[in-house]
């Protein structure tokens, strides 16, 4: 698709389809500019057209150059914010769906107190992430997206800004597509080998390192915890590191980002139940994605910040020489693990990981983002990811600063608790630490699980349950969401202007 600006006026513009978004205040004037310039069957619409968020309605004006208008509710004025924007361009790029609208083009609204290029972001990343379908393996001819998105430019408008915001919100929203279809891959095209091949496709493209690890590099690293969910494949694991670092950055090390990289998760022999949990865990490797998803966004953007990510990679099965509960593991950190659960295989490659981060690169900051607990989507269900951080002052800050990226990208992010009280739960008779807990607290367990591998500030994203959708929500589609790139490239962002004013 492609996004960009334009000035010409909406009564010349040779579009399919012309988007209209207003709040709820400017109601009057609205329907006598809509009589005068698309005439009076937009306005009658209008009259019908409350303007609340996610109102809608189709209007065919006749005499205009577009066939359709849609006219897209903000909410009140005073409340405009960046989210009620992505969800009226989404139901604007619902409508161009439903028409096959080839090219459509959208008004700035003129209401509300947010900057130009705020607006114009909020579109583009609505109107794009909206659009998404996953048609790889469609057969038949329907119609996709539009092929351009057009952002119509006033003389009361700041035209670098709309321009800068366009820019901006089509990259983040073309990453985080990236994410979405590598989540909605089909699993027999998506082994460990096969992802890492697209990772290297990904950096060769977009101007990002990464180099692949084989089974015998991860064995000599002495990574125990990847091998041994790796022991019931068919496939071998993978290790992947992908580095962005320009010229000038404002750290002197590295900040470490690690994704979980389950290509398909079974449960092993603690095997899952097929309906509403085995059949969507093509998912399991969300985290693994949006860190994909997030270099291309590092590079877009060009962040002036040396970011190193790391995708452990393997399934999840339950084959002859799979490990089984009772199995003792000895960690990449020394460490000793009991397996209780070999459907809690996550963490062990994520610890891996982590401990690999920690001395290898002594990470001015860690991140892990992976699709980890049930209990997770139990707690906050698809709304929201969880949390964790150690209990400290500056991880409170980081949590708090995760929070803040996460209200401006429509991502949440809400705390959980890491009190010293759970680390109990993982007590073992035979090794230093089990891989589950009890009953409760699944996904604070994990987190005080992961705690044990960390040896540098750290932050720990479970998304199990945005990552992945049962049904499509305003510009968040059924399956793969993209959840985590924006987030984490917004976050990252922050960082950097946090370290140029220190």
């Amino acid at each position: 698709m492609i996004v960009s600006t334009t000035t010409t006026a909406p009564v010349d513009l040779d579009a399919d389809l012309l988007l209209l978004p207003f709040t709820e205040e400017p109601a009057p004037p609205l329907v006598d500019a809509l009589a005068s310039t698309l005439g009076a069957v937009v306005a009658r619409a209008a009259g019908d057209f409350t303007a609340a968020e996610g109102d809608v309605r189709v209007a065919y004006p006749g005499h205009a150059t577009a066939p359709r208008v849609a006219l897209l509710g903000l909410g009140p004025a005073a409340d405009l914010h960046r989210e009620s924007l992505r969800i009226a361009a989404a139901a604007g790029s619902e409508a161009a769906r439903e028409h096959e609208a080839d090219t459509v083009v959208s008004l700035l609204p003129n209401e509300g107190e947010l900057d130009d290029d705020v607006v114009a972001q909020g579109l583009v990343e609505g109107f794009v992430l909206g659009a998404y379908q996953y048609r790889a393996y469609k057969t038949d001819d329907a119609f996709d997206e539009p092929s351009s998105f057009l952002l119509r430019v006033r003389e009361e408008h700041d035209a670098g800004a709309v321009e800068a915001g366009v820019q901006r919100g089509h990259r983040l929203a073309a990453a985080a597509t990236t994410a979405r279809d590598l989540v909605n891959r089909s699993p027999d095209d998506k082994t460990a080998e096969a992802f890492a091949d697209l990772v290297v496709e990904s950096g060769a493209e977009h101007g990002y390192d990464v180099d692949v690890w084989n089974e015998a590099q991860i064995r000599d690293e002495g990574m125990g915890g990847l091998l041994a969910v790796n022991r019931g494949s068919f496939d071998p694991p993978t290790f992947s590191v992908l580095e962005w670092g320009p010229d000038e950055v404002v750290n002197d090390r590295p900040v470490v980002v690690v994704g979980k990289g389950v290509m398909f998760d079974t449960g092993g022999l603690s095997l899952k139940n097929t309906k509403g949990s085995m059949d969507k865990m093509k998912s399991d490797m969300g985290g693994a994605a949006a860190v994909v998803g997030l270099f291309e966004a590092l590079a877009a953007l060009e962040v002036p910040l040396h970011v190193v990510g790391l995708v452990p990679a393997t399934d999840n099965r339950p084959g002859r020489t799979a490990y089984v509960p009772g199995d003792v593991i000895t960690m990449h950190s020394g460490a000793t693990v009991e397996v209780m659960n070999t459907d809690a295989e996550g963490r062990l490659l994520l610890a891996d990981a982590l401990s690999y981060a920690t001395d290898a690169y002594d990470p001015t900051l860690m991140i892990d983002v992976a699709t980890l607990t049930g209990s997770c989507i139990a707690a906050l269900g698809t709304q929201a990811a969880g949390g964790m951080a150690s209990e400290t002052d500056a991880a409170a800050e980081r949590l708090y600063a995760i929070q803040r990226a996460g209200e401006r990208t429509g991502e949440r992010v809400h705390p959980l608790p890491m009190y010293e009280d759970y680390e109990q739960h993982l007590d073992s008779a035979v090794a230093d630490v089990t891989n589950v807990g009890g009953r409760g607290a699944g996904a604070v367990t994990a987190g005080k699980f992961l705690e044990h591998f960390v040896g540098a500030p750290w932050l720990h994203l479970d998304v199990a349950g945005p990552a992945f959708l049962d049904e499509s929500d305003a510009y968040r589609p059924k399956g793969g969401t993209g959840f985590g790139v924006r987030l984490l490239a917004t976050y990252l962002e922050n960082y950097v202007a946090t370290r140029k004013q220190a």
